[in-house]
């Protein structure tokens, strides 16, 4: 079972509660994302698996996750990695973001920046496919209709679009 810290608004830990218990009883949290972008600038998106319980088939952060207990943003950011993709490149810390949004816990959604070329080598249960766009292609697949993860239209929006 995954535990994971419940934090206040200041990212102060208050509490542990498991994964469950955290989205039943709508527990403030720690998430991590990675975006990953090439030499030519372009950002690599996930296409989550369909068998994923949250968002499946939806275009995702390259890397994403929760925080366990205990542990820190960047560890947890690097065992996503590893978890998601079968490999890790060196991460610089992007920013921080109080995520608040109907029908889910509020969460801190820590996000950290890599410029790595691939090849990814996903995990099939739950990484589709990883591809490489343009910042334009992407506000492009968003204004078409293309599922997309909260999260993600969150980032994309205040820092891309």
């Amino acid at each position: 079972m995954e535990f994971l810290d419940i934090v206040n608004k200041k990212d102060e830990v208050i509490g542990v509660a498991s994964r469950e218990d955290i989205y039943k009883k709508s527990l403030c949290h720690r998430i991590v994302h990675i975006l990953i972008f090439n030499n030519k600038n372009e950002m690599a998106l996930q296409l989550r698996s369909k068998q994923v319980s949250f968002c499946p088939n939806h275009w995702s952060t390259t890397v994403g996750g929760h925080v366990q207990s205990k542990e820190s943003y960047k560890d947890a950011a690097l065992r996503e990695y590893q978890e998601e993709l079968g490999l890790t490149s060196e991460i610089e810390e992007f920013n921080k973001d109080y995520y608040e949004a109907e029908g889910t816990p509020n969460k801190f959604l820590f996000t950290f920046k890599s410029i790595f070329n691939g090849p990814f080598h996903p995990d099939k249960e739950v990484v589709n496919k990883v591809d490489f766009f343009t910042i334009q292609k992407i506000k492009k697949m968003v204004n078409n209709g293309e599922k997309f993860h909260p999260e993600l239209l969150f980032l994309l929006n205040k820092y891309y679009f």
